[in-house]
């Protein structure tokens, strides 16, 4: 499997970066023990003009300003005091756009998934970023990661096989107050999949 360069993150809008994020795979070697998932749901956030975003406006701040580095970084930060949550920092310098990671479909590393969860279903190891950040091992430690390294404690890869599936595109989940931009439909998932968070 190959890493995704540098590059894969830089170019295109943030929301086709999101729709193009689908399928790759997320591999995490945390404490030697490594986990890895397919990506099967998505949100694109755009920092300049996104009321949902945490750098709208180009809001710098001690949380966010991993957003404002170079693409292709780790930005995590904690949700509501207890869910973890893992976004894919994207664009150059200054340009403040992320992508959720929503729902991951496990591939290996189950067992390890299991035990961080402490549940045994498969389908509900990842379906929604909290779950997946914890199924993943993923907390604040590896915040402002590359993920274009293999040997980075968290990266991102693709297998080349040109799975063939279709993309839903929706609304976000969990923005209601982004008042008008609630309403963008910047949600991505793959059709039929049944580890995503919800249709």
């Amino acid at each position: 499997m190959k890493v995704l360069p540098k590059s894969f993150f830089l170019n295109g809008d943030v929301t086709a970066i999101s729709q193009n994020l689908l399928g790759k795979i997320l591999v995490t070697n945390i404490n030697n023990q490594i986990t890895i998932g397919k990506i099967v749901e998505t949100e694109a956030y755009h920092g300049s003009k996104d009321k949902a975003c945490h750098a709208y406006l180009h809001r710098n701040t001690k949380r966010t300003s991993v957003m404002f580095k170079d693409g292709g970084r780790s930005y995590v930060y904690l949700c509501y005091g207890i869910h973890f949550l893992f976004n894919v920092v994207t664009h150059g310098e200054g340009e403040p756009n992320a992508v959720l990671i929503r729902s991951l479909e496990p591939i290996d590393g189950l067992p390890i998934m299991k035990q961080r969860r402490q549940m045994d279903n498969p389908k509900t190891l990842c379906n929604g970023p909290g779950k997946l950040a914890q199924a993943m091992g993923i907390d604040k430690v590896v915040n402002d990661t590359v993920l274009y390294e293999k040997n980075s404690p968290i990266w991102i890869g693709d297998v080349g096989t040109g799975e063939d599936f279709e993309t839903v595109t929706t609304t976000r989940i969990g923005v209601d107050y982004a008042e008008e931009d609630a309403l963008l439909p910047w949600r991505y998932y793959i059709k039929g999949n049944s580890y995503i968070s919800k249709k």
